[in-house]
């Protein structure tokens, strides 16, 4: 039975209770542990209670990307408001009042709290050891020692590596947080020590190195289990992180944001990234044969591939847990809380940056399915009176639809239903092997001060997925230096994880955040502007940052065809790739390989759009150029693109376009544009500042008022607030 099968009925019948507030009392237990402890068939059973802690909505079933992927130039939340916000956690703006952060840290500290319970539990069990056919202890014939039952081992691994996540996350978004490894009922109700990130970072380290060993590979155990290959890529995504830059606080300052840094020795941490990375590559478990769609489209489809790009996947389980494909995805609107169709309403709250779309490189084939540019709604037919779905083109939106994960990318028959809504029960890969292709490269360049063949190669398997037909031009710039190839694997990590909570822990772990915040900002200020007051002065800059000319070349007006893809010849799904894959810049036929409609667009029930011109250059296009090859073809409508972004009545820039980024960049009612430095708003130059020049982003969250009440003063908040 699949383990999200299981799951929420674990959770609820056997448990590792933990305490509801953040550790503050001793958690009562709902179970004889000597009793569950000493079969495996109910240990078993407690890890499945672990696993359900880390997929409550509040963790990593919804808040982790809907609350704490903070903006960027891929992904983005936008808002209107001018004022500070208790909970703007995505724009660099909140406080310790702020509910969802009490709620992200009770959730991380309880399914700690779980783990370290069942860790305690299962290490002092003597079902932890090996035994015979008659019962007598298994005795290495080397050591002496008694030998460790191999399934006990493994879920031991398990819980550590969801412990490993936990903290990791923690350390991330919090920087130095309360530590312990010892459960509650053995330590008593004291109250954890704060440590130093370092510290933290180096005992998981440690103890996922010591387990590993024990664990199973994944075509054992499966994706939807911590497998040796995913404890290995953990470590390695642990020591990059702890080898980077991260927001130190000024303990001195109560109104410094701190300083950003990394430790002296951290080549040491990249050696150990780059290691472990090449333990995962060398196992030969993983590859990237599937198609970057296809990965996620299988995912929306609770297919389990085991040898491919998910290493590990958050196993969530249908109508009960998950939000993926429900927050991500085209909208899909229901009219009196029912939709036409069988997949329900899609929400589509979690989106990536407008103009993200942009910055890919031409022929990426990521780049047409990621970057959602159309959702759905309902109409009520004239002539029948009955509902049917509707296309409607994003238009004036200041984000971008993420198609990566969809519940309407569900085959019909599987699909959850009309009046489904979340709880989608789609997985999420929590780790993929192009991360960890990615890691090697980039730990590797930095120890070797410039790249490798093996990095080479490494970052070559990623990106040829989406170039299959070459991109030597790519490769050529990325082998120039030690500082080219650094660019082009965060080009490529920019590219490859739209939505996975990754863009801004790259940018920070690299000490660039300050940099691409500012061009993020000034990329949605001067298009705004260009249609309110005109040009800023600054269309140059991003130009130059961005190494293309699209800033002051947007159209007013786009052409679109709508179409439904149908089955057919092979020369049939050939057109219907060319047009999918080109949509964003107007050729229709060129030469490419014959490619499934698969990799067009994931559901063929619905329509879908062909955007036509992405310049103001553009005509409009002979309708008898798509009409052939097997296409339903109503012919072109058009609409406005970024027209609605500004006002020229009165002359003012757009509030998404001023306040998305509120903590850090803004621009106020007069047009003015004012950059945060430890609190403090400061005009922002009329030429972009270099990055050293430029504050730090306070991306660090504060600990949560109530935990900060509870700890009787050892809790305490810095970077300002």
């Amino acid at each position: 039975m699949k383990i999200r099968n299981i799951l929420l009925t674990v959770a609820t019948t056997l448990s590792l209770t933990a305490c509801n507030d953040f550790l503050d009392v001793e958690a009562p237990s709902s179970y004889d542990p000597e009793f569950v402890f000493s079969m495996k068939s109910e240990v078993e059973r407690a890890l499945n209670g672990v696993y359900a802690q880390a997929i409550v909505g509040d963790l990593y079933g919804d808040a982790y990307f809907s609350k704490f992927q903070l903006n960027s130039d891929v992904d983005i939340t936008t808002y209107t408001s001018d004022q500070h916000s208790h909970a703007a956690y995505q724009r660099f703006d909140c406080d310790e009042q702020g509910k969802e952060i009490l709620k992200f840290w009770t959730a991380a500290y309880s399914l700690i709290e779980y783990a370290n319970k069942f860790i305690y539990s299962a290490e002092n069990t003597d079902i932890i050891y090996s035994r015979d056919h008659n019962g007598n202890y298994v005795i290495n014939e080397e050591t002496g020692e008694k030998e460790y039952d191999a399934e006990m081992m493994q879920w031991i691994g398990e819980a550590k590596c969801l412990r490993a996540m936990a903290y990791h996350d923690l350390v991330v978004m919090f920087g130095d947080v309360p530590f312990t490894f010892t459960p509650t009922t053995e330590r008593g109700t004291a109250t954890i020590p704060v440590f130093d990130r370092q510290e933290i970072q180096d005992t998981l380290i440690a103890d996922l190195a010591k387990i590993a060993p024990y664990m199973s590979s994944t075509s054992g155990v499966t994706v939807e289990r911590c497998s040796k290959e995913f404890a290995q890529g953990l470590i390695a995504r642990i020591a990059l992180t702890a080898g980077g830059y991260s927001l130190r606080p000024d303990k001195t300052s109560s109104t410094s944001y701190g300083t950003m840094k990394r430790p002296d020795n951290y080549k040491d941490y990249y050696e150990i990234a780059r290691n472990y990375a090449e333990q995962v590559i060398k196992s030969g478990t993983h590859s990237l044969k599937q198609e970057y769609q296809e990965v996620f489209v299988n995912e929306c489809n609770y297919q389990l591939v085991n040898d491919d790009d998910p290493i590990f996947e958050l196993p969530f389980a249908k109508l009960s847990t998950g939000n993926i494909g429900y927050i991500q995805g085209p909208a899909y609107s229901s009219y009196d809380g029912i939709t036409t169709g069988p997949w329900g309403k899609c929400s589509a709250s979690v989106g990536l940056n407008a103009l993200y779309r942009y910055l890919f490189r031409d022929g990426d084939r990521r780049r047409e399915f990621v970057n959602g540019l159309w959702s759905y709604t309902y109409v009520i037919d004239k002539v029948t009176g009955q509902q049917r779905d509707s296309l409607v083109i994003v238009k004036d939106n200041y984000k971008l639809f993420n198609n990566k994960w969809s519940k309407l990318w569900t085959a019909e028959g599987s699909a959850l239903g009309s009046t489904s809504e979340g709880s989608t029960g789609i997985n999420y890969p929590y780790l993929r092997y192009a991360d960890v292709l990615l890691i090697f490269a980039e730990a590797d360049n930095e120890l070797n001060d410039g790249p490798t063949e093996a990095a080479m190669e490494c970052l070559e398997t990623v990106h040829k997925r989406a170039f299959p037909d070459g991109d030597d031009e790519f490769y050529q710039q990325a082998s120039g230096s030690k500082e080219a190839f650094q660019k082009a694997v965060l080009d490529e990590r920019k590219w490859e994880f739209a939505g996975e909570n990754s863009r801004w822990r790259d940018l920070v772990r690299t000490n660039t955040y300050a940099e691409e915040i500012v061009y993020s900002f000034l990329r949605y200020y001067s298009v705004s502007a260009q249609n309110s007051i005109g040009m800023t002065g600054y269309e140059d800059a991003i130009n130059e940052h961005d190494g293309l000319t699209y800033i002051d070349q947007l159209p007013g007006n786009v052409y679109y065809h709508r179409y439904y893809i149908t089955e057919g010849t092979q020369a049939q799904q050939i057109i219907a790739h060319r047009m999918f894959r080109n949509q964003l810049y107007g050729y229709v036929i060129e030469k490419e390989a014959p490619y499934n409609v698969l990799s067009t667009y994931p559901n063929q029930s619905l329509q879908s759009a062909r955007i036509f011109n992405p310049y103001k250059s553009a005509q409009k296009p002979v309708t008898s150029q798509i009409t052939a090859g097997g296409f339903s073809a109503d012919g072109w409508s058009t609409t406005s693109f970024y027209t609605g972004w500004g006002d020229s009545s009165n002359g003012r820039v757009k509030n998404e376009c001023k306040n998305s980024f509120y903590g850090y960049i803004l621009a106020d009612a007069n047009n003015n544009i004012w950059i945060i430095r430890n609190g403090a708003q400061t005009q922002f130059p009329s030429t972009v500042p270099a990055a050293e020049d430029l504050p730090v982003v306070r991306y660090i969250l504060p600990y949560p008022r109530n935990v900060i009440q509870r700890s009787g003063g050892v809790y305490k908040n810095y970077y300002g607030y």
